[in-house]
């Protein structure tokens, strides 16, 4: 249908209008668009309104066209014959005449909705809460209500389709209006494909699953169809969208590396909903479950709300001046007798930017010693260190979002899909895009059913599967010459040595078919663009360094560095991994990575905390507990670390606790390692104070209190700070703003950083000094100048070699989606729900071996402990090997992990024990943190 509108007395307008580029006309007014650009968001973003309604459209969705509300009437000439469109997914033509609310298309709206009302409740749309149904909003706005409609009234024929089976998501289908909002967010956002349409016509409805209930589907309760949903059809148990709030405040994921920005529901000063932005630069309107409802750990019973001071075996609560001046007067006492290098400090990669500086300072400066260490030790310690050979600098050297730009991926030892959501998400639809997708793993990971290449390799022989690949690219000719000759060095003696080793004899070592990895090497050379990603899988070996640099000498080799769409990308395990090596959490290296023991860093450093420091590399994570038990370490002091429970080899980490003279631990629960404090300081969460952590793309993004801390309780800046100023330190207090302008004057990288500077999506580090990031690093030249090859050869693992013929499994750990390394917050919330215990995963044939089925408890031993475990028999691993996860302190699946690590970094090898298993003689229970020896 076609009108001709009546623009007689409509004058043309340009001014403002670069006409150079290319323009359109908004009811007679020239505006310019970008080619590709839909109406829709052309008039949006030229009128500066949301004036068009729509009830299919939402901002991280493709454009669809299925309520047509969004219509308008386009001719493509002054005064020509107009056609209505959709705006949502109709580009805009050059020159073309755009009238977005003529009386026909004001007519056409209304019918629509009308339509749509007949079949909805009128008692759901008027109970509408903080005007979050879209339909009621659009209703009022073309003028529609449920009185004005000419049709016969009809009943609601899905009244009864109500589900609230799972631990989050609920659902109530009476009020959906078949938008496929929902289902388009599961596809297009999560990737997860669980929600689909069942029937035709006016019987079609949204189902989970196979027309089971979201309990029973493969649901991951990332909410992204609760959030897409306009009217409440699919929701939430904190009914997300539609509670009311006081104020919405901004902040960042405590939970893993991506770094996601929060928007914050606030109601009556507690949290009552989470949402995601759609504006954010990190996640793009999307979460995990963590994320999005995995917050109420904040005000659980179980938190910490007084300092405890142990009397005689047991906890007693103290004052805060109590607990401070115990802790002051032992710190002295033992300094005085032993020297600062009996005391260390383990800082935390939960805690802020500002509080890992303080941590250090604290350490460095009041006590006197670089006895300073954090977790990225236990995760990342490989990937900074080998980076840092090959590159110059440890961090990523590229962004999320160059996965628009990939044509190839390349995944190694990790498992994004559960360890960092939001990424594995956004990798699972580049590859369903098109893009290929390597997937190097000993498991059958989420993604390597979308992989074009699975190399299911033996755990521990990283580095000889690298060098396959290496071998393929050189032997088949598809080095990128260039970028070698004229950004690489020691390159010849490289290549002479990767072409020396025997093919066959590595296939047999990974247990991976020499062609599979020929064709791998070669998909991954002859891309445009190929990204690597990477993960604790690569990192948590004893060849955990030189595995790093392999895979700097494979993206070196083949050009994949400096450019959108490429580079080395580790995937950081905790939210601030990255910003606590980068604040100087670590016994070499201080804030900005300088080295302690130059001479020139030495006098920076003393001069700029105008106190003298030492100039030794203090002790890491497993030196300090050899040093505990040796007696040469007296004290140590743990912020936010629960090393019992995810320190490996925890019958040590246990006879090291016990072995100090003080142990202080701040926290917010008790923890299994706060049982073994003698000073238990409470701590505040992420949502009651404010700072910046920095995401695994060198993202430094502003993390702001949503809620004053819980009573008894302070940030954990702020306890540093007093302990610093009681011991002598004038410390200013802790301030976000005020501390960052201190770490941008000592730490070269955030020499532009300032609060305000920041603003919402924050600023990737190197920030210079007129606030300008850095999206890719290494663009012109290496941070060291020229890339560096290193040959590494493939060594056996120590613990198979010592351990295997007792132990003969391999056992390799994890992690899963729904909680976070030890669990302490999110075993406290739902998540408990939908996941509840460590489970052992066990190849069929090695289960019917052992006599044992899905569901049996079995007990799983090494050569350092035994732990009882439910049973998973799976095809996710190969024959002779065993996974399972550490959440669960119920279990403490590390008493059965060792003392190997990286010969480099000193990063534990958790990816590698030699283990046994058989049915466990009968069922214990144990208590949070209890040590008991499994049947």
């Amino acid at each position: 249908m076609m009108f001709k509108p009546n623009t007689a007395s409509d004058s043309i307008e340009k001014e403002g209008v670069d006409v150079d580029k290319k323009i359109a006309y908004i009811d007679g007014q020239a505006f310019n668009f970008v080619p590709g650009e839909s109406i829709l968001s052309f008039i949006n973003r030229s009128l500066g309104d949301d004036s068009i309604p729509s009830l299919c459209d939402a901002p991280n969705l493709k454009p669809y066209g299925s309520c047509r509300v969004c219509s308008v009437d386009v001719a493509l000439e002054e005064n020509g014959n107009a056609r209505a469109q959709a705006s949502c997914h109709t580009p805009v033509l050059e020159n073309s005449y755009i009238y977005p609310h003529s009386d026909r298309i004001k007519t056409l709206r209304k019918n629509i909705i009308e339509l749509v009302l007949t079949d909805y409740p009128e008692e759901k749309i008027n109970d509408n809460k903080n005007g979050t149904n879209e339909l009621q909003v659009v209703a009022k706005q073309v003028g529609m209500e449920h009185s004005m409609i000419r049709y016969p009234e009809g009943k609601n024929h899905f009244d009864f389709l109500k589900d609230d089976s799972h631990a989050y998501m609920r659902a109530d289908l009476s009020t959906c209006i078949n938008c496929y909002r929902c289902v388009r967010a599961c596809d297009e956002v999560q990737g997860q494909h669980v929600l689909s349409v069942e029937g035709r016509g006016f019987d079609s409805k949204i189902v989970m699953g196979l027309g089971s209930t979201f309990a029973d589907s493969d649901c991951v309760s990332c909410g992204a169809c609760s959030q897409a949903c306009p009217t409440g059809a699919i929701t939430d148990i904190f009914d997300s969208k539609a509670v009311v709030a006081d104020e919405e405040i901004r902040t960042v994921c405590t939970y893993c590396g991506v770094g996601c920005n929060l928007s914050v529901k606030v109601k009556d000063g507690a949290v009552a909903a989470i949402t995601a932005p759609y504006e954010a630069e990190s996640n793009e309107g999307h979460t995990c479950l963590k994320g999005r409802y995995a917050f109420k750990f904040y005000d659980h019973a179980d938190r910490l709300r007084s300092p405890l001071i142990k009397v005689d075996g047991v906890f007693q609560e103290a004052s805060w001046d109590e607990a401070y001046d115990f802790i002051a007067k032992k710190l002295h006492s033992i300094i005085d007798t032993n020297g600062p290098d009996a005391v260390a400090g383990i800082s935390s990669s939960r805690c802020t930017n500002e509080e890992n500086y303080l941590m250090q300072k604290f350490i460095r400066a009041v006590v006197g010693t670089n006895n300073i260490d954090c977790c990225a030790r236990v995760c990342h310690s490989p990937t900074a260190l080998g980076m840092q050979r090959s590159f110059g600098t440890g961090a990523a050297t590229n962004s999320i979002k160059d996965l628009k730009k990939t044509d190839c991926i390349i995944l190694i030892g990790a498992n994004p899909t559960s360890g960092h959501p939001v990424t594995g998400a956004k990798i699972k639809q580049t590859v369903m895009g098109g893009a290929k997708l390597i997937v190097v793993d000993p498991r059958k990971i989420e993604l390597s059913k979308y992989a074009d290449f699975h190399l299911q390799l033996r755990p521990g022989t990283n580095v000889a599967m690298l060098n396959m690949l290496l071998h393929y690219i050189i032997k088949e000719g598809v080095v990128d010459e260039s970028f070698v000759a004229d950004r690489t060095e020691g390159f010849d003696d490289f290549k002479n040595m990767i072409l020396a080793l025997d093919m066959d004899k590595l296939s047999g070592i990974t247990g991976v078919d020499k062609d599979l990895a020929r064709n791998a090497a070669l998909c991954y050379a002859t891309a445009k663009n190929a990204m690597e990603f990477h993960g604790l899988g690569v990192t948590e070996h004893s060849q955990g360094t030189f595995t790093v640099q392999l895979i700097a000498d494979l993206a070196m080799i083949t050009g994949n560095i400096g450019r959108e769409g490429v580079g080395v990308n580790p995937l950081r395990g905790q939210n601030n991994v990255q910003g606590a090596a980068d604040m100087g959490c670590q016994p070499h290296q201080g804030a900005g990575y300088m080295m302690v023991d130059n001479a020139d860093s030495h006098k920076q450093y003393e001069e700029f905390y105008g106190r003298p420091l030492s100039n030794e590399i203090g002790l890491k994570i497993p030196e300090m507990f050899d040093a505990a038990q040796s007696k040469d370490l007296k004290a140590l002091w743990i912020m936010g670390e629960d090393v019992v429970q995810t320190d490996p080899n925890t019958t040590e980490v246990i006879k090291s606790m016990e072995a100090l003279d003080l142990l202080v631990v701040q926290e917010l629960f008790m923890t299994p390692t706060a049982e073994y404090a003698d000073v238990v300081l409470p701590a505040s969460s992420f949502l009651e104070k404010s700072g910046t952590f920095t995401n695994g793309e060198r993202r430094i993004q502003r993390v702001n209190a949503v809620v004053e801390p819980l009573e008894g309780t302070k940030p954990d800046g702020q306890i540093i700070v007093d302990i610093m100023n009681r011991m002598g330190y004038d410390q200013p207090a802790y301030d976000a703003d005020t501390m960052l302008q201190e770490i941008s004057q000592i730490v070269p990288f955030f020499a532009g950083v300032t609060w305000d500077g920041l603003t919402d999506n924050g600023k990737q580090w190197p920030v210079t000094g007129d606030n300008e990031g850095t999206e890719i690093l290494h663009t012109e030249e290496f941070k060291r100048g020229k890339g560096l090859f290193h040959f590494q050869e493939w060594r056996e693992s120590n613990e198979l070699i010592k351990n295997k013929e007792q132990f003969p499994f391999i056992l390799t750990t994890g992690r899963e989606l729904e909680h976070y390394n030890c669990g302490t917050m999110t075993r406290r919330t739902n998540n408990s729900i939908i996941l509840s215990e460590d489970t052992l995963l066990i190849h069929p044939e090695d289960g019917k071996a052992k006599g044992l089925v899905t569901g049996d408890l079995a007990c799983l031993s090494s050569a350092y402990g035994k732990v009882d475990l439910h049973v998973e028999l799976t095809d996710q691993v190969k024959p002779g090997i065993l996974y399972t996860t550490f959440h669960f302190p119920e279990v403490l699946v590390n008493l059965v992990t060792g003392n190997e690590h990286c010969s480099e970094s000193m990063c534990p090898e958790y990816k590698v024990v030699a283990a046994d298993i058989r049915k466990a003689k009968k069922v214990e229970e144990r208590g949070i943190g209890e040590v008991t020896e499994a049947s």
